[in-house]
């Protein structure tokens, strides 16, 4: 079909303009608020700056060791030997020696729980001969599981200036730890563990967002002096969960205020509005050549968005698709697209397919659809159906 009988048509179907709502502050040097129940990013604040990002980056090694898991390369009971170099590892640890022989869910707890450095070169060590190496399949691994701004010179978090991840990469990680490893996510909600009776001062997982009452359940705490105090998140409330990470706070009293915070601002100021049915019809689209002049646009699932809780009705939306369309067309075809604008939040485009089943037409169908296109072409005219 020659290309000026297929433009871009658009039929707007609301004009109800978004109520605005309170627009969220933050002290974080970085942070970001995603949606998952939706794929909804609600906020972020220099989301794909590489940052320093201390114990946080433990969670890439948790994910790699939950993939060994599942790929029956280790069990939970399995034991791994723990070296000279895990044992002097400083900072936050399980206060491990060379004589103990821990379990993989021993480690699990004590990277989760106790932030121990020794425990994740135990991990990497035993899952790859040196943590050099781990690190070498961090930095393979990463990309593929979508992390763009991420590189790794250690499993641990430690200090070191190649040693970066953004924000948005470490809620793609909380995301992807959620989603993958359903089994071993409830780890990250365990409040106290210590090996051994070793330091019980030390028992208390040190996630602040645990003990409030806001749903929380994981993930991650990290403190650096380069990092400032950061915490990867996550919370659920009734059917919606949220991820977070706030990053290169003062302190801890910072970090708890800023996770609450930005929580509590993700559910109250949007909710979930289901806008279309699985199988409702959108809007129309007229049809070239076919033995109908136009198809039914439908939702193939329910389409349900996060709006501004004060003004749920209010949503931008338009229809979008090259037409007319060619026939044959087969009904469930993604033939348009359905492009939704809420203020403050990225454009959402969504599928819409056909309705039904459209058979190439006979001379007169295809010489009433010539004689139809060419006609509205030269008006300049486009069918729209609005709603």
């Amino acid at each position: 079909m020659a290309a000026f009988l297929r433009p871009l048509l658009v039929i707007a179907l609301a004009l109800a303009a978004p109520a605005a709502h309170a627009a969220f502050e933050t002290r974080a040097k970085a942070a970001y608020l995603y949606d998952v129940t939706t794929g909804t990013v609600l906020f972020e604040k220099n989301a794909e700056d590489p940052l320093p990002p201390a114990s946080m980056s433990k969670l890439m090694t948790l994910y790699m060791l939950f993939e060994a898991l599942r790929d029956s390369r280790v069990t939970l009971d399995e034991e791994f030997a723990v070296s000279t170099r895990a044992k002097n590892m400083g900072g936050s640890t399980m206060f491990l020696n060379e004589l103990d022989r821990p379990t993989v869910e021993e480690l699990i707890q004590g990277i989760i729980v106790s932030s121990g450095n020794d425990a994740t070169v135990v991990v990497a060590e035993g899952l790859s001969g040196t943590e050099d190496a781990f690190a070498r399949l961090m930095n393979q691994r990463a990309p593929e599981i979508g992390l763009t701004n991420s590189t790794f010179t250690n499993a641990s978090g430690w200090p070191d200036p190649n040693q970066r991840m953004s924000t948005k990469d470490l809620a793609t990680l909380a995301v992807r730890l959620i989603e993958d490893f359903p089994e071993y996510y409830g780890y990250f909600a365990q409040q106290e563990f210590d090996y051994k009776e070793r330091s019980p001062a030390n028992r208390f997982n040190r996630n602040p967002v645990l003990g409030m009452d806001i749903g929380a359940d994981g993930l991650k705490t990290g403190h650096t002096q380069a990092a400032g105090y950061g915490l990867v998140g996550s919370a659920r409330q009734g059917n919606r969960r949220l991820v977070f990470v706030v990053t290169g706070l003062d302190s801890m009293a910072d970090r708890s205020q800023e996770s609450r915070s930005i929580v509590n601002w993700g559910f109250r100021q949007f909710v979930e509005n289901t806008v279309a049915e699985e199988g409702d019809v959108i809007a129309e689209a007229a049809v070239w050549m076919g033995d109908h002049q136009t198809i039914g646009l439908v939702a193939p699932e329910d389409i349900t968005l996060l709006v501004p809780a004060a003004n749920r009705d209010a949503v931008n939306a338009r229809v979008e698709y090259r037409g007319p369309l060619d026939a044959p067309i087969a009904a469930g075809d993604t033939v348009a697209e359905l492009v939704i604008d809420v203020e403050d939040l990225p454009e959402k485009r969504l599928p819409l397919v056909a309705d039904r089943d459209v058979v190439r037409g006979g001379f007169v169908p295809r010489l009433r659809s010539a004689v139809t296109i060419l006609w509205r072409s030269a008006l300049g005219q486009a069918t729209a159906i609005g709603g």
